[in-house]
């Protein structure tokens, strides 16, 4: 089953419209999720705003955002006020410039959503805008709001569809010089033959299993045990592994990984 928009509105570029509709590309769904309880009571535990000092709860008509500009002391602004930055139309994806596919990198993305043409009559200017897109190379670039905040957004053509992603805001990207800045990044030629060796020993087709999650199969198996009145399972031990140490000829270490790799493939 398809999966329900959580967005509705307009694809808009010059002149052209066409009504869109847009989901979130990822899932938490499937996450095992927990209630805080009160043991004695088995009653879920509620969760409230209460007075730093005084400690007495605060009414909901009396929480305001504040901006701290020093110590106990805060700028307040009404929610008048935070809403008269945003955006006039929020139901608007207007494509305001085109860039090179390939000139944002990926430290930019944020979160990906599929967007979708909402009704037949708009699916011809929806794809025309989709497949010029993908044959000059470029993705589009525009604002929306979403998830409360005014964001930059990235579309780029992907099959029959096209990828929506906001874009992280331009003092949230650290300048890589700042961790990379004193690396060397000099290597011995040899070397990069040996573990280049081992990254094609090591290499194989991708899969969604990769990147499973063990914690939650864990956790799945002990909630399952106690529906069914059992005891839950006895906890795995972790497998003993060889201590790092301190290599000293790392010729030697990758020329025994790149034998240890063969000797499991012939294994296998």
């Amino acid at each position: 089953m398809a999966p329900r928009s959580f967005w509705k509105g307009y694809l808009k570029l010059s002149l052209v419209t066409c009504p869109v509709a847009m989901t979130p590309a990822t899932t938490e769904n499937e996450k095992v999720r927990f209630h805080t309880l009160n043991r004695k009571t088995g009653n879920r535990v509620v969760s409230r705003y209460v007075d730093a000092a005084s400690g007495k709860p605060v009414d909901e008509d009396d929480e305001v955002k504040g901006y701290q500009r020093g110590e106990d002391d805060y700028v307040l602004l009404e929610d008048e006020e935070l809403e008269s930055v945003g955006l006039e139309s929020t139901r608007t994806i207007d494509i305001e410039m085109f860039v090179p596919a390939d000139s944002i990198q990926w430290i930019w993305y944020d979160k990906p959503h599929f967007l979708v043409p909402d009704d037949p009559v708009g699916e011809e200017a929806f794809s025309v805008i989709r497949d010029a897109m993908e044959s000059t190379g470029t993705v589009g670039v525009s604002r929306l709001v979403m998830y409360r905040r005014e964001r930059a957004v990235m579309l780029e053509p992907r099959g029959k569809g096209l990828v929506l992603w906001t874009l992280r805001y331009g003092d949230e990207v650290r300048d890589p010089e700042e961790a990379f800045g004193n690396l060397d990044g000099k290597n011995d030629p040899k070397l990069m033959n040996l573990v280049t060796r081992l990254i094609e020993e090591r290499s194989k087709p991708w899969s969604p299993d990769m990147v499973s999650d063990p914690v939650q199969a864990r956790l799945l198996e002990i909630i399952s045990a106690k529906k069914k009145g059992r005891k839950r399972p006895a906890k795995a031990k972790a497998e003993a592994g060889e201590q790092p140490s301190n290599v000293i000829n790392i010729m030697d270490a990758l020329r025994k990984s790149i034998s240890s790799e063969r000797k499991k493939k012939k294994k296998s």
